[in-house]
Parts: C-alpha cells; sequence; structure tokens
C-alpha cells in the first residue's frame, strides 16, 4: 500500500509529517554516511590534479552533511547542499553517460573504469540520485522532523504564552 499525501486529511497532515521527515532526514543521512567518496577522476570533467582535491574532500563533505541530518542540526541547509550535491552527480553521470564512457560512477565504493565486458548502468544511477534529490527536497520543505536538534531549537525560541498575571 503506497500512502498518498494527497488523500489525507488535513488535519492529519501535521501528526504525519514531522514523523515522515524523520524517515526522509535519518534514510538521506544512511546515504552519505554510506557513500563515501567518488572516483571523480573517472568522470573526465575537470583535470587530474582538481579532480584528486574534489575526490579527497568530498567523503568529508557526505559525513558532514550525515552527520548534521542524524542530529537534525541545519536540516533545511544540509538538504540544499545536498540537492545540489545530488545535481551535480545526475549531471556528472549523464555526462559520462552521453560521452560513451564506461565508469562506475562510485557512489558506494569501487569506480573508475568497469573492466572489458563490464557494461554501466547509469540509467538506475540516475534515477537513483533523482529519488534521494527528491528527499532532500521534502527536507528543505519539511526541515522540522522529530527527534531533531533543530524542533528542539525551534521551541526554546518559541514565545512562553501568558503568564499568570496576564490572564
Amino acid at each position: 500500500m503506497i500512502l498518498d499525501i494527497r488523500r489525507l486529511p488535513v488535519r492529519r497532515w501535521p501528526a504525519v509529517q514531522p514523523w515522515l521527515g524523520t524517515l526522509v532526514r535519518l534514510g538521506l543521512a544512511a546515504v552519505w554516511l554510506t557513500a563515501g567518496g567518488r572516483a571523480v577522476n573517472a568522470y573526465q570533467v575537470m583535470p587530474y590534479d582538481v579532480a584528486k582535491v574534489v575526490g579527497a574532500a568530498l567523503p568529508f563533505v557526505e559525513i558532514a552533511l550525515g552527520l548534521l541530518l542524524v542530529a537534525g542540526l541545519a536540516t533545511r541547509l544540509a538538504g540544499v547542499v545536498s540537492a545540489a550535491l545530488l545535481a551535480v552527480f545526475v549531471a556528472g553521470i549523464s555526462s559520462a553517460w552521453a560521452r560513451g564512457l564506461s565508469i562506475d560512477c562510485g557512489c558506494f565504493g569501487g569506480g573508475g573504469e568497469l573492466a572489458a565486458g563490464q557494461s554501466p548502468s547509469y540509467g538506475p544511477e540516475i534515477a537513483r540520485d533523482l529519488a534521494f534529490g527528491a528527499l532532500a527536497a521534502f527536507l528543505i520543505a519539511y526541515p522540522l522532523t522529530r527527534l531533531s536538534v533543530d524542533r528542539w531549537l525551534a521551541a526554546s525560541d518559541a514565545p512562553a504564552g501568558p503568564t499568570p498575571e496576564e490572564m
């Protein structure tokens, strides 16, 4: 059974959204923490020395995003950076596909040129990254989730309400 949020009664969405957001946030965190670095040079879109620097820095960015999302801290910002990175990854995979390169994207280990006889699976890789981008978009739209530092900070910034003397 697929959950169609358009069919949820309006009064139920505020109760469902923070929990759904928590699942989305933790799912995207797992992606970033698992992904590690990519074989950036295999895409052949930048000079080798630049690709080495980007490839060395990328795992730290991915781990930082994962940790921010696990904590639920700066969730909207992490969603924006995630969406931007995923758009770059989709562009890189599309570029490799269009140029006829035969590489493994290296998203979850491996990476680099494929051995003779192996064929790349660019379509599913692009679809996967677009789906992860949809998760990031959800977090941009709904950054306050359950069990998050953001929610705790938002609650502590909320007005305290009327004092007994004001009532």
